[in-house]
């Protein structure tokens, strides 16, 4: 996102999750949820280390048995990471997992119905300073409020479930409360989180449930968590995806990232999509280039383009790129050439220039080189497949003028 271009944020207030910090104008943070058996501590534990190098704030376990109790007692003392205890339908489990030392639970409205039994986990959890994320989902909602709105989830019956979850939490004084109401459905989703961000000032947990398996879950869940995000709405954020978590981790980070709500840790790699013009296969160079940077910590705006005849000014904004021309890549600065490699020396290139400019800077990186040497080369390049291509290389014009003709 343009650096003048900023997201207003809801207000709202502040807990903490272990030592993260949630709402109250903190960074929006990811959370994802492993998949292992709790009571499997070193399995647990090595995907939590592998959500964590892959960008995941917090991570969620399930604590549905004692075993699974027993092995948070174990996890949570190594997590690198706040751990928090998933529970449904036993709050005993909920106690259980506080007796564990977990750094927060998740309690659904819709399976703990028992004012009883919501009330005795709020008053332990306020004993232990351990704040609780009320989460309403879609597709486990309290029949009484299902049938009260007409037999079918709406809004206001999501966002109602809620707020009578926090009452109870009001009898008891515990306020530190974070709160979702998630739906898979996109438009319901959205429409929930603006009513309730209306009606309450706690933090609020974004995510479209159940969003399915790749690609089309990363786009579902996007469409919600994004609209709500530059709405100002959200403060921790989780893709339920049908994958590997570490892909709901890398997911809410991209996400964050891109719309500069976090700091930006790993290349940001732009490529054309193809044209007429493409001198080389430019999927197959971007991924290369993507796997090339995924494990590098290069906060850099990365080009790959297919051609030189529009490619370096088509992306002069990057910090860095490269642009095919006649076997050759045409490297670029700021949009000025630096230098001119063969083409299977593409994606070598680019990462030794991208560290060279992530540890000195860019105007060091143009200091050690013949700029306008590089530009002559590039443009003999871009003349000769203009003159092979001609100015209309996708035959555009001709399409054109077939059409007129046959509205004549």
């Amino acid at each position: 996102m343009d650096a003048g271009v900023t997201i207003p944020r809801r207000e709202t207030k502040q807990i903490f999750v272990g030592k993260v910090a949630v709402g109250g104008g903190a960074p929006v943070t990811v959370q994802s949820m492993t998949t292992t058996k709790t009571a499997d501590v070193e399995g647990t534990l090595q995907q939590i280390y592998a959500l964590a190098a892959a960008g995941c704030d917090i991570v969620r376990c399930t604590c549905n048995e004692l075993e699974a109790a027993e092995g948070l007692a174990h996890i949570v003392p190594r997590s690198p990471i706040p751990v928090i205890a998933d529970i449904h339908h036993q709050y005993k489990m909920a106690l259980a997992a506080l007796d564990a030392g977990v750094h927060g639970l998740r309690l659904n409205p819709g399976n703990i119905r028992k004012p009883d039994h919501i009330k005795a986990v709020a008053s332990e959890a306020k004993d232990r300073g351990v704040p609780i994320r009320i989460g309403v989902n879609g597709g486990s909602l309290d029949p009484e409020l299902y049938e009260k709105y007409g037999g079918r989830v709406t809004p206001e019956a999501m966002v109602e479930s809620a707020l009578s979850e926090i009452a109870y939490f009001d009898e008891v004084g515990f306020d530190l409360v974070k709160i979702s109401v998630k739906a898979s459905n996109v438009p319901l989703m959205v429409e929930a989180y603006r009513q309730l961000a209306e009606a309450t000032d706690y933090p609020l947990h974004l995510g479209v449930t159940e969003a399915g398996p790749l690609p089309e879950g990363i786009v579902k869940a996007t469409a919600g968590i994004g609209a709500l995000l530059l709405e100002g709405i959200g403060d921790t954020i989780r893709y339920s995806l049908t994958a590997d978590p570490v892909e709901e981790a890398r997911a809410g980070k991209v996400l964050l990232e891109a719309l500069g709500l976090r700091e930006r840790t790993g290349v940001d790699l732009i490529a054309c999509p193809s044209c007429g013009r493409a001198e080389v296969d430019v999927i197959a160079v971007a991924n290369a280039a993507r796997d090339a940077f995924a494990d590098r910590e290069i906060p850099l705006q990365i080009a790959v383009m297919g051609c030189v005849v529009n490619g370096p000014g088509e992306a002069r904004d990057a910090d860095l790129g490269i642009a095919a021309g006649r076997h050759r890549g045409h490297l670029f600065v700021k949009g000025k050439n630096v230098a001119v490699v063969p083409e299977d020396e593409m994606v070598e290139t680019l990462v030794e220039w991208a560290e060279f400019i992530s540890e000195h800077g860019a105007e060091a990186a143009l200091a050690r080189v013949d700029t306008e040497k590089a530009a002559r080369e590039a443009e003999k390049d871009r003349l000769a497949l203009l003159d092979e291509q001609g100015d209309d290389a996708n035959a555009s014009g001709q399409k054109v003028e077939l059409i007129r003709q046959r509205g004549e």
